[in-house]
């Protein structure tokens, strides 16, 4: 691909769906530094405000199948410029809302509107690049949309400042809708190759690679956007007894090391995967991290607390990884709904998580409204417990192909020291290590 070439691509295919992204990373996360505002001007109580920020996951998790069959089908163009459309209705209604009901409805509109904001993304990145750029590229796209969260931190505290959440809204709602306006216009159309939907979804769901790797994907990153979409905020306030402006501080520092994740994961998969090693590797160092932080966390480590919440950040950014894995299991073709189907894992976890910790924080009696430490350590520790039986489930090809590889160093000792490194690293392309089992494929 020549240079002129790539640019204009990253010029009018790139970057629009990176806008879209971003808007989208902006709507998840910005309820953590406005949670204060809503619970006192419309006396949302924790249960409450815990359902009216996770209806957004629910509502992204149940829209990733229609709208991955929508990608493959119509391509990326389209229907994610209708979507934003969507999501600017979302914001301008959550702008003007002054219950409960009306603030769900109007922030379920903003999650269905930028659903398919990563996939569309991720799917005219495989349309319109080579191959071998997929992983990089998708690194950069979720980088730049993560700058959203970043944004959601200091920059709109300062905004706040001289104007309330409301008319806040009301700007996203015009900058949304103009984004959809742009990728209308801007993004070229692309020849889309057509395939049944039934054989499609059948093909990823029936697959035991997929349901290997997405407990573990979803567990992680799932938890990690509850986490820092919400959670974080209470926590550093009730537990770390910081005030509102510490508090802002340590969300944008968190912001910032998600976005440098982002990029950190994409080269990495990038060169990992040049060398011949698959990114499954990247995704249970990740969720070991994980474990760990959220571990420092409940167990009140002598660390400063922001080194585990850093890690907890960027974990959200693993995403680069899981779907660098998934265009490894399957074609260009299916990306759109084997995307869509990791995301609803991803997302209708987030959701349960994001909305469970709400209703074990409220079995505890608030104190001049601030929760025990024993409420957080008790819905944190129950997402650590899960996420530790994804990762044994994850790890178990892992080990049967590890004991088969000692056994056969026991067998036979001339083995070449070389290639016994060569088959711990790449176990799936060595048929001597696999066991004639279920998991094969791996």
């Amino acid at each position: 691909m020549q240079i002129s070439t790539a640019w204009r691509r990253i010029a009018r295919v790139f970057r629009p769906f990176a806008a879209g992204y971003y808007l989208s990373y902006l709507f998840r996360t910005i309820n953590a530094l406005i949670a204060s505002h809503l619970s006192s001007d419309t006396g949302l109580g924790t249960a409450d405000l815990g359902l009216l920020t996770s209806i957004y996951f629910l509502v992204f998790a149940a829209a990733q199948i229609p709208i991955g069959v929508l990608l493959d089908r119509f391509g990326p163009r389209r229907v994610q410029s209708v979507l934003l459309l969507l999501a600017a209705v979302g914001a301008g209604l959550f702008a003007v809302s002054t219950d409960f009901l009306s603030l769900l409805i109007a922030r379920a509109m903003i999650g269905l509107g930028v659903a398919a904001a990563l996939t569309a993304g991720l799917k005219s990145i495989v349309l319109w690049f080579p191959r071998e750029r997929v992983a990089l590229l998708n690194g950069y796209m979720i980088m730049l949309g993560s700058l959203g969260a970043v944004t959601a931190t200091a920059p709109v505290e300062h905004l706040l400042a001289w104007m309330g959440w409301r008319q806040l809204f009301e700007v996203l709602a015009a900058a949304t809708g103009a984004t959809a306006i742009l990728i209308y216009v801007v993004v070229p159309e692309r020849g889309i190759a057509l395939s049944t939907a039934s054989t499609s979804l059948s093909s990823v769901f029936s697959d035991r690679r997929f349901w290997r790797m997405a407990p573990l994907s979803a567990t992680c990153i799932g938890s990690s956007w509850s986490l820092q979409g919400l959670w974080a905020s209470p926590w550093l306030i009730e537990v770390e007894g910081f005030d509102r402006a510490s508090l802002v501080r340590r969300l944008f520092m968190m912001s910032v090391v998600l976005s440098g994740g982002a990029w950190l994961f994409g080269m990495a998969v990038h060169h990992i995967k040049r060398r011949g090693i698959g990114a499954e590797v990247i995704l249970a160092m990740v969720a070991v991290l994980f474990i760990a932080a959220e571990s420092a966390l409940i167990l009140r480590a002598p660390l400063p607390s922001i080194l585990p919440w850093s890690v907890v950040a960027i974990v959200g950014t693993a995403t680069v990884v899981s779907f660098a894995v998934i265009a490894d299991y399957f074609p260009p073709e299916l990306a759109g709904r084997a995307n869509g189907a990791l995301n609803v894992l991803h997302f209708g976890w987030a959701f349960l998580a994001q909305y469970a910790t709400g209703l074990i924080l409220e079995q505890w009696p608030a104190n001049d409204s601030h929760r025990s430490i024993q409420a957080y350590q008790v819905a944190f520790g129950l997402n650590v417990a899960l996420q530790v039986a994804a990762l044994v489930w994850f790890a178990l090809p892992w080990r049967r192909s590890f004991v088969s590889w000692m056994s056969s160093i026991l067998i036979f000792k001339s083995a070449d020291t070389s290639y016994a490194v060569e088959s711990v690293g790449l176990y799936e392309d060595s048929d001597i290590l696999l066991p004639a089992d279920d998991d094969a494929d791996w």
